[in-house]
């Protein structure tokens, strides 16, 4: 099993989910905070690897759903800065397990990635986790 450094936003109901589907695998979860962690962008680009900038960004974030932010339309370094300066920009939660770091919680790739087989006893609470969005904010305002 894997110790996951977790960064979150704390009271996040979609981190609370995700951590709790790391433990009903048998990983260790360091959670921190996402928003008091002192980022640099090139700390921030550990996470991202080679995905567009765009897709690492929190679409529910106030700034974005405003539209003062287009993370289409910014480029790279100014995505960095933006999401030092402002990290609810950031998509959650960013992991990392060793050397590896990873951003957002895509159930089949943490599961290649450190596994999410539930231990014994388990699976019923994973297979009601597996199921759910577990990355859309459940918090954010939907137009009618």
């Amino acid at each position: 099993m894997a110790t996951v450094i977790f960064y979150e936003k704390p009271g996040c109901i979609n981190n609370t989910k995700q951590k709790a589907l790391l433990a009903t695998a048998g990983h260790t979860v360091d959670a921190r905070n996402l928003l008091t962690e002192a980022w640099t962008p090139e700390r921030l680009r550990q996470f991202f690897g080679d995905r567009p900038l765009a897709q690492c960004f929190n679409r529910t974030a106030p700034a974005i759903k405003s539209g003062q932010v287009q993370p289409e339309l910014v480029n790279a370094e100014t995505a960095l800065v933006l999401m030092v300066q402002e990290p609810l920009l950031i998509r959650r939660p960013l992991m990392q397990v060793g050397d590896r770091c990873e951003v957002g919680f895509e159930p089949a790739i943490v599961d290649q990635w450190i596994g999410l087989q539930a231990l014994e006893g388990a699976a019923a609470q994973r297979d009601r986790l597996i199921q759910q969005d577990l990355e859309t904010c459940p918090n954010a305002a939907v137009a009618p």
